[in-house]
Order: structure tokens, then C-alpha cells, then sequence
């Protein structure tokens, strides 16, 4: 196989369906994928209200080195979201204002990377929604040969090129993208189930009683006593 190189088509789901998806948020989508496909808590979105529902486009590249970002804006579509993933550790600023420019141009929703950005101020300013690992001044160079859309890690989580990337600010879940429809409709329920017992908490029913918790403290020897009496 190939090291260096750049597919320029992969399959991708239906991204009304991924839209959907992003309506439930990070969190209801990874407790619908039982508990699977969260990054890593380090990579952190560089405005709390960043948010974005689209389909990868993976870029692998030398740590320090921004060329393979700018050819996989070529191949991007509407709707897709940039997936960076150094070869090495790297907390260098590998994106920045004019990068973002040029992907937006190109229909590009927002960028998850395993390394730094800069240019956070101007970023927010545009809304361009970044998570990264820094935020680091320091330039790269446009030097050396890496991939675009083929399979990566990021944040622990392996990505492949169209699978759907929920992110927000409780953080980024990778759907596999075969799977958006099934894990689309296990959100939708749990996001039901949640409403009917918002509706019981904010009307005084306690947890324990809702979530059949009681029995669970008795089995573990968690006993009630009076004040007094565990004084005593």
C-alpha cells in the first residue's frame, strides 16, 4: 500500500442524517454508540460555543508541516471536516486564519487536529470552530509528503475518511460511517427517555427512585441512620 497519498473520493453518509446527528450533541451521541468514539479530553474547542456536525477528511502530515492541510482542501466537499493527525507529537500552530479562509471556501465546517492553531482570535471572529491540543504561535514550513483520507488516530479514536464528526463543547465523538442511521436513532430515543425524566426531576422525584437506584445502595451495604445514632 501506498504511503503518500491522496484519495480523492471516499464514501460519505447522508449528511442530513449527520445534521440530525449533531442536533443531540457529543454527549447523547457517544452514550448511543454504548459509551464509544470520544477523543480524548485534551483536544478542546478554542471558543466554548464551537460546534460542528460533518464527515471526515483525514489528513496525516509531518509534525511542523501544514502542506498535506492545504491538499486536502481540494478534495473536500460541503459539509466536511478537517481530521489532523501529526506523525509525531507537535504542538506547533499548523492552522491558522488563512487555512481557515481557504476551507471555508470550500464548504469545510470546522477542523479537529492532534497538534496547535493559531490565529485563535481571528478564528473566533469568523466562528470557524477548531478543537486542538494548543495554541501555539510558532509557524510551520510546507516541506514534507504525508496522506489525505486514509485511516488516522486522533485523540485516541480511530477516524476514517466520511465518517461523521460530532463535536462540541463537552467534546468529539467519531461515528463510524456506516453506522450514522442505527447510532441516529438509538440518540433520538435516549433523547426521549431524557426528556420524560427531566419532566419527573423538575417536578421533585429524586434520582434513586426514577433510575432504580435504591436497591442498588442496599445491595452494596449503604445504610440510612439518624444523626445520633451514627454519632453514636
Amino acid at each position: 500500500m501506498k504511503r503518500n497519498v491522496i484519495v480523492t473520493d471516499v464514501p460519505r453518509p447522508d449528511m442530513a442524517l449527520v445534521e440530525q446527528l449533531g442536533q443531540y450533541g457529543s454527549a447523547t451521541v457517544h452514550e448511543a454508540m454504548g459509551r464509544d468514539g470520544l477523543m480524548q479530553p485534551y483536544l478542546r474547542p478554542i471558543y466554548p460555543e464551537a460546534k460542528v456536525a460533518g464527515t471526515a477528511v483525514t489528513v496525516r502530515c509531518h509534525p511542523g508541516d501544514n502542506l498535506m492541510i492545504h491538499a486536502a482542501i481540494e478534495v473536500c466537499r460541503p459539509g466536511d471536516v478537517l481530521v489532523v493527525v501529526p506523525e509525531a507529537e507537535s504542538t506547533d500552530g499548523m492552522f491558522g486564519e488563512l487555512l481557515a479562509t481557504s476551507a471555508r471556501a470550500h464548504g469545510v465546517l470546522g477542523l479537529v487536529i492532534d497538534a496547535g492553531v493559531r490565529d485563535v482570535t481571528a478564528l473566533t471572529e469568523m466562528r470557524f470552530p477548531v478543537w486542538s491540543k494548543a495554541i501555539s504561535a510558532r509557524g510551520t514550513v510546507k516541506a514534507t509528503p504525508g496522506a489525505v483520507n486514509v485511516p488516522v488516530v486522533c485523540g485516541g479514536v480511530l477516524v476514517r475518511a466520511g465518517d461523521a464528526i460530532i463535536a462540541d463543547a463537552d467534546g468529539i465523538v467519531c461515528v463510524p460511517r456506516e453506522d450514522v442511521p442505527a447510532v441516529l436513532e438509538k440518540a433520538a430515543a435516549r433523547t426521549a427517555k431524557e426528556d420524560a425524566n427531566r419532566a419527573r426531576l423538575a417536578a421533585g422525584e429524586l434520582g434513586v427512585d426514577i433510575y432504580g437506584l435504591r436497591d442498588k445502595l442496599k445491595a452494596l451495604g449503604v445504610t440510612y441512620v439518624r444523626h445520633d445514632e451514627w454519632e453514636g
